[in-house]
């Protein structure tokens, strides 16, 4: 009798060798009943480096963040998902916490930097813009939606196949987590967030350029303001 799968790891990367060769022997694949790799087009040897560690390798053809999310959910035969980034900044040991969390009944869990017990990465600086803007914009997206999160913006989250397609994401790029969480807010999912400590990048430059990035995060907050429930 073939094996029920009902979880799904997702490995997001585009040139994260360094990452992967470090965290790899972390990542707790036996903890999850399925797990592969979506990359975009590495030219640093991340996509060999999945395939000689016997891991499902999935080319991701149409660039942009949004993409990995929606083909990874097209493609996972598990029912609950959790989406990770080996650059670092995101603990594996969370990985089983999160799928937890939806087990126990909700429909998304994000590993959130600002809670009590959280670190971000930012923590030992003194000017903290990622964090200021993450901060505001979760503050925003709570007075329009009345939320009561921390930190709507982190990728490294879980969600059921279920609730994805409930949300009808379309975003590209990295605005895909803030839309998935605002989203989540006006459906009135059952969200919950986990206390995660944020580690140092590791290797190469992150993909999210703040003053585009930014830009983008201010246009579909709007438009989601205007549209309202009409997704």
């Amino acid at each position: 009798m073939a094996k029920k799968i009902d979880t799904t790891l997702v490995i997001l990367t585009r040139n994260e060798i360094t990452g992967m060769k470090a965290l790899v022997k972390k990542i707790p694949f036996g903890k999850v009943d399925e797990a592969f790799v979506v990359d975009f087009n590495s030219t640093d040897g991340t996509k060999e480096f999945v395939k000689k560690n016997k891991i499902r390798l999935i080319n991701q053809i149409k660039p942009g963040r949004g993409e990995a999310f929606r083909l990874a959910v097209s493609l996972a035969r598990g029912q609950h998902l959790v989406f990770f980034s080996p650059d670092g900044n995101e603990n594996p040991q969370d990985i089983p916490k999160l799928l937890k969390l939806l087990g126990q009944g909700y429909d998304l869990a994000i590993a959130s930097r600002f809670l009590p017990e959280s670190r971000n990465e930012e923590d030992d600086q003194v000017l903290k813009f990622r964090a200021w803007a993450n901060q505001g914009f979760t503050l925003l997206a709570n007075l329009f939606w009345g939320g009561r999160l921390t930190d709507s913006i982190n990728g490294y989250r879980a969600i059921t196949k279920k609730a994805f397609y409930r949300l009808d994401l379309d975003a590209p790029g990295y605005v895909i987590e803030y839309q998935m969480s605002i989203r989540a807010l006006k459906l009135r999912l059952k969200i919950a967030e986990l206390a995660t400590r944020e580690g140092n990048r590791l290797g190469g430059e992150s993909g999210s350029k703040a003053l585009p990035t930014g830009w983008l995060f201010i246009r579909f907050l709007i438009r989601e303001i205007l549209i309202g429930s009409g997704f």
